[in-house]
């Protein structure tokens, strides 16, 4: 019996590629049969990415792609379809956070996670957007929020407002694109381990942190894998506009 959730003969864009949840997600898509197009700023760390997919009898090109520049943004968008074909999966993934009480930020701190977080999510969205309804084949555009787009964090003012507009985004392009077959949500999850953060859960602030949690433990990448599947699949034609918090019930506290 056929799997509702593969994705044979489907291509996915996936921003934030070179690690983290992006390089788990990469390798979900490919696992479920896509051809996987990763994007970044820098392709250097793509290299062993593409490699891996491919040792597991799966296709995937790099895309250098600066979610921050509009040009770069079109520019990656028209080299992975040029590979691999039209895009039929969004995963808008790059992220980056800033710390600071919110009497402390500045114009930088402000222009690098809106540029990143809200602008380069929206100009990478409305590129593969316009593509799909042109191409009139639908699709699936997932955008990665977060928690903090929820409920306020000590310390993460900026990027939850970042996360905030996103989820506003999403349901803003679901409504307007949902005639033509596409299908835009969101997944928002809690505290993730990744390589970039994983010290910090030994530090005596992280295991206090963890002790604050629901279920008094932090998340894996792999966590997502379902619901990453889910959405990028023909099983969810009607999951339109959805905000999905994956965080154990944080947001919800």
């Amino acid at each position: 019996m056929h799997s509702p959730f593969r994705l044979d003969g489907k291509v996915a864009l996936l921003t934030g590629a070179s690690s983290g949840l992006g390089h788990r997600f990469a390798g979900v898509l490919a696992a479920a049969g896509a051809q996987v197009a990763l994007a970044a700023r820098r392709t250097g760390r793509l290299a062993a990415l593409e490699q891996e997919i491919a040792a597991g009898g799966g296709k995937a090109v790099a895309v250098e792609m600066d979610v921050t520049r509009v040009n770069s943004i079109a520019a990656g968008v028209e080299k992975a379809e040029a590979a691999l074909g039209p895009i039929d999966i969004l995963i808008n993934n790059s992220g980056v956070a800033t710390e600071q009480r919110m009497g402390r930020f500045t114009e930088a701190d402000y222009d690098h996670v809106m540029g990143t977080n809200l602008k380069g999510a929206f100009f990478v969205a409305q590129e593969v957007g316009r593509r799909m309804i042109d191409a009139k084949r639908g699709g699936r555009i997932i955008n990665v929020g977060s928690t903090a787009g929820l409920r306020p964090f000590t310390m993460l003012g900026l990027y939850g407002m970042s996360k905030a507009g996103l989820i506003y985004m999403t349901r803003s392009m679901a409504t307007e694109w949902a005639r033509h077959g596409i299908c835009v949500n969101a997944i928002c999850p809690g505290y993730i381990k990744t390589e970039l953060n994983a010290e910090h859960w030994d530090t005596e602030a992280g295991k206090k942190l963890i002790t604050m949690l629901p279920r008094r433990r932090i998340g894996n990448p792999a966590d997502l894998d379902g619901l990453i599947l889910l959405l990028a699949s023909d099983a969810a034609e009607t999951i339109n506009g959805a905000i999905i918090p994956a965080d154990d019930g944080f947001a919800a506290g």
